[in-house]
């Protein structure tokens, strides 16, 4: 949602704004069918319907990292000194860190009606450095890993040649795909130290490989389709009977064959979309596009107050699953938070110092 990677730009429409468009729409219905998802008692249609939303919406980090990964790893970029480009990183993301979590303490005290003493603020204050003010700030110390990293990375890209990127990116993903998945086949488990890349910057480098990489569209789609399938499936495999108490989410993660093949693939058939739509309608969805683009890391950081307020009936009345089916209710509440969310931020972005602190 930085300028050069995890925010968004103001050039052409497509792809890199689609790319991230499509994954804050994706990131708000994951966390919608998440709602019902973890809920304690909810009948089995509706939890199998979550299901059904959150493989959906998987790809939605991924393709935020990937994008990053393609803009962040060029080699034209390798000259730029590490000091300038972590003032640039820092100045872009600290104000708004500091602003979102000081919002979210105050969200925390006010949902949860904790009394508000300097004890408590304290030890908010501290959780929130520690270990983000709230449960969708793991992405940003994810943003903050990838920026540490990125420099050295840039060497690796500029100097390597396809093979030996080829390489990394397939030695990653038998570390954090193959290998788990032969270990929940067999029951034996390999010792860790067999792999040192094994954390979100396959992702990252995948990104910039990708870039380069031609598959035609009915590849693509077909391992768009087998991810998803593989991760409903396997999902079904490993909850049947359905067992409040026992549920295993292991197809839920980000660094699963089955999630790491569907963003792939739909990473590079976002990356066909090379010309601005023409006039018209088309125009029209393409300024909201351009908006939504702009604007990701504050739809991002504030989006989840939108969606508990219609959970809680803040807004004054309840939209959850305790009042519509979630085959209804999930992609409602995505839409109604998307742009109410964007709505605000727009308006935010009216008053000068709000402009500044909120992303």
């Amino acid at each position: 949602m930085e300028k050069n990677g995890l925010d968004a730009s103001t050039r052409s429409f497509v792809p890199d704004n689609l790319i991230r468009t499509l994954a804050i729409i994706l990131v708000i219905l994951l966390h919608a069918a998440n709602t019902t998802l973890k809920a304690s008692s909810v009948p089995e249609s509706y939890w199998w319907t979550a299901v059904v939303y959150k493989s959906l919406a998987l790809p939605c980090v991924p393709l935020f990292v990937m994008l990053s990964g393609a803009l962040l790893l060029k080699r034209t970029k390798l000259d730029e000194p590490i000091r300038v480009f972590l003032k640039k990183r820092v100045s872009r993301l600290g104000l708004p860190i500091v602003f979102w979590s000081a919002v979210y303490l105050a969200w925390a005290f006010f949902v949860s009606q904790t009394p508000v003493t300097w004890e408590n603020v304290e030890r908010g204050i501290l959780y929130s450095l520690f270990g983000g003010a709230y449960y969708h700030f793991w992405f940003i110390y994810l943003i903050v890993g990838i920026y540490l990293i990125t420099p050295i990375l840039r060497v690796i890209i500029a100097h390597g040649n396809m093979r030996v990127i080829r390489y990394l990116c397939l030695l990653w993903f038998v570390s954090v795909a193959v290998v788990p998945l032969i270990e929940l086949a067999t029951g034996h488990t390999l010792n860790p130290l067999a792999f040192v890349i094994s954390g979100w910057e396959g992702y990252f480098i995948f990104g910039s490989y990708l870039k380069r990489v031609k598959v035609q569209s009915s590849i693509l789609y077909g391992l768009l389709i087998l991810g998803f399938v593989w991760t409903i499936f396997g999902t079904w495999l490993m909850n049947y009977p359905l067992s409040a108490m026992q549920r295993n989410n292991f197809f839920f993660d980000y660094l699963t064959a089955n999630v790491i093949i569907s963003s792939i693939a739909l990473f590079l058939i976002l990356l066909k979309f090379h010309r601005d739509w023409p006039g018209g309608n088309h125009a029209i969805a393409s300024r909201i596009v351009q908006a939504i683009s702009r604007n990701t890391l504050p739809i991002f950081l504030f989006h989840v107050i939108i969606l508990e307020s219609f959970e809680r009936g803040f807004f004054g009345f309840t939209l959850s699953f305790t009042t519509l089916h979630p085959i209804i209710e999930i992609p409602l509440i995505t839409v109604l938070t998307l742009f109410i969310t964007l709505g605000l931020v727009l308006l935010m972005r009216k008053v000068p110092l709000l402009n500044k602190m909120i992303g």
